[in-house]
């Protein structure tokens, strides 16, 4: 069985290039992240190579790969670079495969485009990747509500961070949304802590 999901996070830096890892790695799957914002020390291309476990040619390269940690739009414009959202087109690969977005829903990837405008254009299932702390409840449930008001599906919400049980049932109970379970923060993470945490803390079968 072949699966394709995009994975989107609330925010920067909630962990879900930790989780495509972990989700590419559990599935076999390809990883492709189309647009990449900050090189140094390594893309998240090179993260995911490193704890997915997959192979080298299972890593496909991004269509845009910009220098600046900053939004897409800013990065490429400092780089001279002009995004075309009409090349972000998912890759035929013969297998499932894991697409890993850029920051938030609402990141610019022109200054006329959003990230939440490709998704809505792709149609695939998105996994939306949040934080157990405080404020997670407002940005999991606004995001919630943007992908519904553009008919995007929506896979399910995995969560990162220490347990927080009620932040949790409340986002899956008023969110009306499945939740497909916590992702703990690794003292050590390696490829085979997280292959380890994720077999613990995830159910395959939620992502068929």
């Amino acid at each position: 069985m072949t699966r394709r999901f995009v994975v989107s996070g609330t925010d920067t830096n909630v962990g879900k290039t930790v989780f495509s890892a972990g989700l590419a790695g559990a599935l076999g799957a390809f990883y492709w992240k189309p647009i990449q914002s900050g090189v140094a020390p390594e893309g998240d291309k090179e993260t995911v190579m490193r704890l997915s476990g997959l192979a080298a040619d299972h890593i496909l390269p991004e269509r845009y790969r910009l220098n600046a940690p900053l939004s897409p739009h800013q990065s490429a414009e400092l780089d001279g670079i002009v995004i075309e959202p009409a090349r972000l087109v998912p890759p035929d690969v013969p297998g499932s495969l894991v697409i890993e977005g850029a920051g938030g829903l609402m990141v610019p990837i022109t200054r006329a485009f959003l990230q939440i405008d490709l998704y809505q254009k792709w149609q695939l299932p998105v996994i939306l990747v949040t934080r157990t702390t405080l404020g997670t409840i407002n940005h999991t449930l606004l995001s919630i509500a943007a992908m519904r008001s553009r008919g995007i599906p929506i896979h399910g919400i995995a969560f990162v961070g220490e347990d927080n049980s009620d932040n949790i049932r409340t986002v899956g109970e008023m969110g009306d949304v499945r939740v497909l379970g916590r992702l703990p923060h690794l003292p050590q993470l390696n490829a085979h802590t997280l292959r380890d945490a994720f077999t613990t803390h995830f159910r395959e079968e939620d992502f068929r």
